[in-house]
Formats: C-alpha cells, structure tokens, sequence
C-alpha cells in the first residue's frame, strides 16, 4: 500500500474544544468523550486498509499522490482552491464504468479542509473550514499598513465550490472530472 498523507492534528480540533469547554466550567472531562474522539481518529487511520476502499476514491488518490501533494504543502493558495473545489461538488473517476454507473464522490466542507489537513500534514479541517468566505483583513482603514503576504493570498483565495482552471486540469490529470451543470447526468 502506497504511504498515505495525514496530519498529526487531525480530529484534534473539537477533542480540545471539549477539554477546554469542561475546564472553562469546571466540569469534569468524560473519559467516554474522549474515547469517542480517539476512535474517530482510529476510524480514520484505518479507513484505506481494504483494497476496496481505495477504488474510486478523490480522497485516496489526493493522499497518495506525490506531485499534487508537493503543490498543496507548497502554496497556501494552492490549497485553500483545493479545498473550495471540493465543497458543494460531485467527482467521477475518468473512466468508462464510473461514468457510465454515476459513480460520484463527494465530501462536507469540513471533511474537505480535514484532507487538506492531511495533505499539507498539518493542522486540522478548522483551518481551511469556510475559508473562502472568510472576511479579508484588506479592506478597513486606508491607513492601515497592509502585509502583502497577507493581501496576495486572500487576493487568490476562491469561495466554496469554485473550481479553477488549475485545480481543475490537475484533478483531471490525477484522473479525476469535476461534475459540473452542462456534465452532470
């Protein structure tokens, strides 16, 4: 089995918030809620064991394909587009029985920033989670001295579920068509 990208954070984010919740009201932590956590990273770490579960799959093939993970762990931008083009979309596999069966995949937006997360092996889904609609930190104050790493990459920033012709040529070339209203069947 090819070695799978993942971030050592992942599933961590609402684990935490938990803990800091109970701490906030000074409630004991459940044990059984943590377990809870725990085995949905367990799940998840598991979820490509079968050979099965590997076919077909845009998840699998973005974890496990060294070149488009190179690109995401290298550009921000990259990966924030990454993320909106899988929110709100439908996938098909660039084969014939796929295609023919509508066999689509698609994900939430939170699963969608958790893969980014995997991909960039950082972080967790909350880091990329509605980052397309997050308010920008350009606009305000003329005044105000504006960082221009900060403005470039919420320039590039795209909202949920637009594809750009990047992302799109390189999901085709890892195999993958995005659904779009004149191809969906």
């Amino acid at each position: 089995m090819m070695k799978i990208s993942k971030s050592p954070k992942r599933y961590s984010f609402q684990k935490e918030a938990y803990v800091k919740r109970c701490e906030e009201k000074n409630e004991n932590v459940s044990q059984a809620y943590l377990e809870m956590y725990d085995s949905y990273k367990d799940q998840h770490d598991h979820k490509f064991d079968t050979p099965d579960s590997r076919i077909n799959n845009l998840e699998y093939d973005l974890l496990t394909t060294d070149w488009i993970l190179e690109k995401t762990r290298k550009s921000e931008v990259y990966a924030q587009n990454l993320y909106a083009s899988m929110c709100n979309r439908d996938f098909v596999k660039n084969d014939v029985w796929p295609i023919l069966q509508e066999e689509c995949w698609s994900c939430s937006w939170r699963y969608a920033g958790g893969i980014i997360a995997d991909m960039r092996q950082e972080g967790d889904y909350i880091d990329w989670y509605c980052s397309g609609i997050r308010g920008s930190p350009i606009s305000g104050d003329e005044d105000t001295e504006i960082d221009p790493v900060l403005e470039e990459k919420f320039r590039n920033y795209v909202g949920e579920g637009h594809v750009t012709d990047e992302i799109r040529e390189d999901l085709l070339k890892l195999g993958w068509i995005v659904m779009d209203e004149e191809n969906d069947t």
